[in-house]
């Protein structure tokens, strides 16, 4: 008897090794719901509503976005971490929802680092420093230096207390030794409002939308933020080129899962964007958006992702910037 039982029990086991290897394979013979944690129109809608479409093709099953913006994304973050982990729920995150949130707040009501696991890596896009031409600062340098001779002087808008164009100024702050005001506004079309009557000095904004302001003479691009020029403003030169050493900034969106989704199913939809990313339609797509297609691996898009908490967290210690969700 007791040989029997032990053969069940290996018998048992043996099945639940199986079983859900078989399930995975049928994955996915239902719709997949894309969660955006911003409103439908916006620059992060329309590549999630490009990804999506790619998803689509490449799994041969429709993934449909579903916007649910609010509480700085943390409602979104936290309806996806509640969600099944079958794969049929993801969060379209991007760098404010899913790093700034989670080194900034301090009342979440989910662990931003637990809660959700990475899939890929879909796209990054520069941004760039911003002033008008008439102030008297034709590069980063004569801007650095103009910026230590009058200290407190001078103010920079951006798009709200805690958003990435606030952590990425007092990045600059920090990594230049300079002294420039912060000023708030809701949103980034105010705060160029503002930079084009000469209320402000300074706003760091995304390249592709202020690409016609530049080429029109309204606003002078000093530096661009990531590592790389930027393909829209190729003769602006990078915030390291200009001698901030360890600058370096980008957005970025990227697909996650509830924790606990299954390991096959989390590598498939990473393969398969990845697959997606291959052909030229979607590259171009996205290029046309001012960003760059990735579809990274899972352990890529990890390693990233707390490299980037690692980046702001220090921004924020040295800043104190600190908020709470209402």
């Amino acid at each position: 008897m007791t040989r029997k039982f032990y053969a069940g029990v290996l018998c048992a086991l043996s099945l639940l090794c199986v079983l859900p290897v078989g399930a995975y394979a049928q994955y996915p013979n239902r719709p997949i719901r894309l969660i955006v944690p911003f409103a439908a129109g916006g620059g992060v809608d329309l590549m999630a509503r490009l990804a999506a479409q790619a998803l689509s093709e490449e799994l041969k099953e429709n993934v449909i976005v579903e916007n649910q913006p609010g509480a700085s994304g943390t409602l979104a973050t936290m309806n996806v971490a509640k969600a099944d982990p079958d794969g049929y729920t993801l969060m379209f995150h991007t760098t404010s929802s899913s790093v700034i949130n989670a080194v900034t707040f301090t009342n979440l009501k989910y662990d931003p680092l637990k809660a959700l696991v990475p899939v890929t890596l879909v796209s990054q896009f520069p941004l760039a420093v911003f002033t008008y031409p008439e102030l008297p600062a034709k590069n980063m340098a004569e801007f650095v230096a103009l910026l230590k001779a009058n200290p407190g002087k001078y103010n920079y808008g951006s798009s709200g207390y805690g958003s990435i164009v606030h952590l990425g100024a007092e990045l600059f702050k920090s990594l230049a030794h300079v002294d420039i005001k912060h000023i708030p506004y809701k949103g980034n079309a105010p705060a160029l409002t503002d930079l084009l009557a000469h209320r402000i000095e300074m706003i760091i904004d995304g390249v592709p939308p202020q690409v016609a302001n530049v080429e029109a003479g309204k606003i002078r691009a000093l530096a661009v933020t990531t590592a790389k020029r930027s393909e829209k403003l190729p003769n602006v030169p990078t915030m390291i080129e200009s001698g901030i050493t360890g600058y370096e900034l980008s957005f970025w969106t990227a697909i996650f899962a509830p924790a606990g989704t299954p390991k096959p199913i989390v590598d498939l939809i990473a393969s398969k964007l990845g697959d997606a990313m291959k052909k030229q339609k979607l590259v171009a797509r996205m290029k046309d958006l001012g960003a760059d297609g990735i579809g990274s691996s899972p352990e890529a898009l990890d390693r990233f992702w707390h490299q980037e908490i690692d980046r702001y967290r220090k921004i924020v210690e040295t800043s104190g910037i600190r908020l709470e969700v209402n």
